[in-house]
């Protein structure tokens, strides 16, 4: 298990009584009449660089363990930070498709804490002048919400990631891992404008698909390139926002909205027995689906924040800005409203084709002078089919624009029919995924062939026609049938002679 990076800087945000959304419904059974829950979420996304931060060192993940890392990032007396030009260029980037205002000059401090896995001892960020402030997200019907809502965004900040602490490895001792230490990272923190862990949820995944469309970042919690801090109070309506708790070490959507919902309870059931709710950052327990305590909540005092040093101040001509601004791709939901429109696709088809990276862009090259319609039923159904049934990903898809294409044309002219085009595309896949067995048989070895036959009578759960499927591999494979078949016979005539003898 690893410990989270603990860089989420505690941005004061003034409570005051706002007008509840009351025509809101209901987000979870137990909530209790009169109250409402406010969310705000601070997002560390890793920025998507070949460097680090301050050094030359490289970016990683799953690399064998302290491979990456220089004396920079180690922390060695003497060294200094540089900044790293591309990741300025990247969060700028994101802050113009969030609509935030860039800060012609922005600061970098220092924020003290003592960790092992932080070997400066303190973390190089941009609490009081970050580069850039403000901005919206809106969520929509289309979203999935019953009415729109806009969040606002308070700041995004450039800072540097932690490396990791291993505690699971060896008993009573922890390891560290510093491929990760000194990493960009972009703080997101939104104003506290949501109210469920429905609006929450979404809220990220919009936010990913942002981050992923203008190339900034991976976005993938589950592998750590993206993290979520959750702030959390409950109020009565009509009365100031109460006291919040922060939860971390959320590494999905799924666990964020669980752990938002089960911390909602708890604050109600203590404020309706009379309790009160301390400030204090809370993990959250799958197994329980309850959350616990971490520690107190540290203050900005607590972090001893001072102007960093060795940085000079981030200056940004107007120009920089406006070229990055002009070079902004289609954003999500300019682009969901134009696919659904052209294609004529529903909410669900345009949703997972924006939610699998790479799919939009192979659907509208194999559109490319085909039926809009049959294109789409190949790629969601049948290809997306097989490559499920792979427990493979879009990004892992062996299938090229032009098979699938071609696949497609041969279909709808008559040359082949759609059973016969599903075979040719799992032959494809597996032969793409198994060059080297393919490349025995094309230099005259068939012992080979009935492996592949094999594995395609696996997956199709043997309903696969063996004439058809041994003609259409063998044309995959750029063979002929009666080879395979001679090699065989061949085979057979060798095992003949030797029973005989």
């Amino acid at each position: 298990m690893f410990c989270s990076a603990r860089c989420g800087d505690i941005i004061s945000i003034e409570r005051v009584s706002q007008p509840p959304r009351s025509s809101s419904p209901p987000f979870l059974e137990f909530m209790a009449e009169g109250w409402e829950a406010v969310i705000g979420i601070e997002v560390h996304a890793q920025i998507n660089t070949k460097t680090k931060l301050f050094s030359d060192s490289p970016t990683s993940f799953n690399e064998p363990v302290n491979t990456n890392i220089s004396v920079i990032d180690a922390a060695y007396p003497g060294v200094q930070p540089r900044l790293n030009d591309h990741a300025v260029q990247l969060a700028v980037k994101t802050a113009l498709a969030l609509n935030a205002d860039i800060q012609t000059k922005s600061t970098f401090d220092r924020k003290h804490y003592f960790y092992p896995d932080l070997p400066q001892g303190y973390q190089i960020t941009q609490q009081r002048e970050p580069v850039a402030r403000g901005g919206q997200i809106q969520l929509t019907e289309l979203d999935g919400l019953p009415k729109d809502v806009m969040v606002g965004i308070h700041q995004l900040q450039l800072e540097q990631d932690t490396g990791k602490s291993i505690h699971d490895m060896r008993p009573g001792q922890t390891l560290l891992d510093l491929n990760r230490a000194g990493t960009g990272l972009m703080e997101i923190v939104t104003k506290p404008d949501l109210r469920s862990s429905l609006e929450a949820g979404l809220l990220v995944k919009k936010l990913q698909a942002i981050l992923r469309c203008v190339g900034s970042s991976k976005a993938n919690m589950e592998e750590g390139s993206m993290r979520c801090d959750i702030n959390v109070s409950v109020h009565k309506l009509d009365e100031p926002f109460g006291t919040r708790c922060e939860l971390k070490n959320l590494n999905s959507v799924r666990f964020l909205s669980l752990a938002i919902d089960a911390e909602i309870e708890r604050q109600i059931e203590i404020l309706e027995s009379g309790g009160s709710i301390q400030a204090e950052t809370r993990g959250f327990d799958v197994s329980t689906g309850t959350t616990f305590k971490l520690r107190g909540k540290e203050s900005a005092p607590d972090y001893r924040y001072m102007p960093e040093p060795d940085l000079p101040p981030l200056l940004l001509k107007q120009q920089y800005i406006d070229e990055i601004k002009s070079s902004l791709p289609e954003l999500p939901d300019q682009c969901r409203s134009r696919i659904m429109q052209s294609y004529n696709m529903n909410l669900t088809e345009a949703n997972i084709l924006m939610n699998e990276p790479g799919s939009l862009q192979f659907f509208e090259e194999v559109c490319q002078g085909r039926n809009t319609k049959t294109a789409l039923n190949w790629t969601l159904h049948e290809l997306f089919g097989q490559l499920t049934g792979e427990h493979l990903t879009f990004e892992e898809n062996p299938i090229s624009v032009e098979q699938l294409g071609s696949l497609i044309d041969l279909v709808q002219d008559g040359t082949i029919t759609g059973d016969e085009a599903s075979l040719k595309a799992l032959c494809e896949s597996l032969i793409d995924r198994n060059s080297a067995k393919a490349n025995t048989i094309r230099q005259g070895d068939p012992k080979m062939f009935k492996w592949f036959i094999g594995q395609v009578m696996k997956e199709t759960k043997g309903l696969a026609d063996p004439v058809a499927l041994n003609q259409i591999l063998s044309d995959t494979l750029g063979c002929r049938l009666e080879d395979m078949d001679a090699g065989s016979a061949s085979k057979k005539s060798k095992k003949s002679k030797k029973s005989s003898q």
